[in-house]
């Protein structure tokens, strides 16, 4: 059957990405635990599905507190109609006006996934956080930035636009199933990858802290005894760097 198909897919992408690009990996980690270790902030950025790599890094138990989620509601899926996100995300201007009120400043990490990379609104934050000196780092698939143009006026995709770049390995329109009978494709693999990649990327921050000698912020379970009381501590420690509470 060919769920067993796509689970086999998802886990050999998993281990090419993790496995082929190890030094990305280790200096995305290092941007993080360096960004955290000054006490500056760290925030995850992106369109449509792309964005739920923002959700989930945010706010959840053994993550990093001070992983801020930029969420706009015209390019998230909670916008109705639905597809005004794909008619947003192209729009000139948006992006430069998401960044400037998200709260991100100089120093600080910003990670922006497109899988595409060719949309203008995540193209345009790279390009706006890169000279407001914030360091980015670009989720993506190179096979499908690289065989398309870019929608952005600078003609740039997402790779050219980041500090560091990390390659998903999905292949040009995501979805990597074929079905017999069907024409279309099935399973993107953008979504299980690039969760995969960043929580590994999150826990490899934490050790560098460690090793500095720096207490990371991390969550409990609100749902274990002291779990609400270590959080709270977290809260009151790293409030100059939370922006969703």
């Amino acid at each position: 059957m060919q769920g067993n198909t796509y689970i086999k897919k998802v886990l050999e992408t998993i281990e090419t990405a993790w496995t082929s690009q190890r030094d990305e990996l280790s200096r995305a980690s290092l941007a993080i635990a360096d960004t955290i270790a000054r006490k500056d902030s760290v925030f995850v950025f992106g369109c449509s599905h792309a964005g739920i790599l923002a959700e989930e890094v945010f706010y959840r138990t053994g993550g990093l507190a001070v992983m801020n989620p930029i969420f706009f509601s015209g390019v998230t899926l909670n916008t109705r109609p639905a597809t005004m996100t794909s008619d947003l995300e192209r729009l000139p201007g948006l992006g430069k006006i998401i960044l400037e009120n998200s709260g991100a400043k100089a120093g600080d990490t910003l990670i922006v996934q497109s899988n595409s990379g060719r949309n203008t609104v995540p193209v345009e934050m790279a390009i706006e956080a890169q000279a407001k000196g914030i360091t980015v780092i670009g989720f993506t698939s190179m096979a499908h930035s690289m065989s398309v143009g870019s929608r952005h006026p600078s003609g740039k995709r997402l790779y050219e636009a980041c500090d560091v770049v990390i390659d998903n390995r999905g292949i040009p329109g995501d979805a990597a199933i074929k079905i017999d009978g069907l024409p279309e494709l099935m399973g993107p693999t953008s979504t299980a990858v690039g969760a995969s990649l960043i929580n590994a990327i999150v826990i490899e921050a934490v050790e560098l802290l460690i090793a500095r000698g720096v207490v990371p912020p991390v969550f409990m379970s609100a749902n274990l005894d002291g779990g609400d009381e270590h959080n709270q501590r977290i809260f009151e420690e790293y409030k100059e760097n939370i922006f969703y509470m």
